[in-house]
């Protein structure tokens, strides 16, 4: 079974990283860039203003804490366990492999940081600002499904480690969104919702 989803997770891996255009390599690594989503990120923060007023520091402070617990679990937890190279330290697909800009990250990509870290972030934010419009949640997830794809396109993670990470990050998100949520008092029983 392992052998089997070995072999599809290569396969999906080199048919999105196969189909590549200069116009795509510049998007995806734009969308890849941490620094892109400052304005994003900006605009996230002044919802939080919005929402928490006074109470705005320590939801900050969660989701800088939450960012932090999903990139050491990724790296911990994962990485430095199960050493899963990356396709472009794979000897065996080296040769097939496109990277853009000459950049290809650490040895190991199981789970993937990138993906950990955009999902908790969007799995937070959609408990923490429950009360905005979906069109808000269906943004966040839009936005870490596009940083996960451009991980797998720019040959640097296989579709199992974005994956894997963006469970990962996402149910961390969830969970200190909700204790957040309960340790600033603004909880209610629709946050699922």
């Amino acid at each position: 079974m392992y052998e089997v989803l070995t072999n599809l997770d290569t396969s999906i891996f080199l048919w999105i990283n196969g189909h590549h255009s200069a116009g795509m390599d510049e998007i995806m690594l734009f969308a890849s860039d941490k620094l892109t989503w400052i304005p994003f990120y900006a605009l996230l923060g002044f919802f939080i203003i919005k929402d928490y007023g006074v109470k705005t520091f320590y939801v900050l402070i969660f989701v800088a804490f939450t960012v932090f617990l999903s990139d050491q679990t990724s790296v911990h937890l994962f990485k430095d366990i199960f050493m899963r190279l990356r396709p472009c330290h794979n000897p065996s697909l080296a040769a097939m492999v496109r990277i853009v800009n000459n950049h290809c990250g650490g040895s190991y990509g199981f789970v993937s940081s990138h993906a950990a870290n955009s999902f908790a972030v969007a799995g937070f934010l959609k408990i923490v600002l429950y009360n905005r419009k979906k069109r808000l949640h269906t943004i966040l997830f839009l936005w870490a499904l596009l940083i996960i794809y451009s991980r797998v396109y720019l040959g640097v993670h296989y579709p199992g480690d974005v994956v894997a990470g963006a469970v990962l990050g996402y149910g961390l998100g969830v969970a200190a969104g909700l204790v957040c949520r309960r340790l600033t008092g603004n909880i209610e029983v629709n946050a699922l919702n």
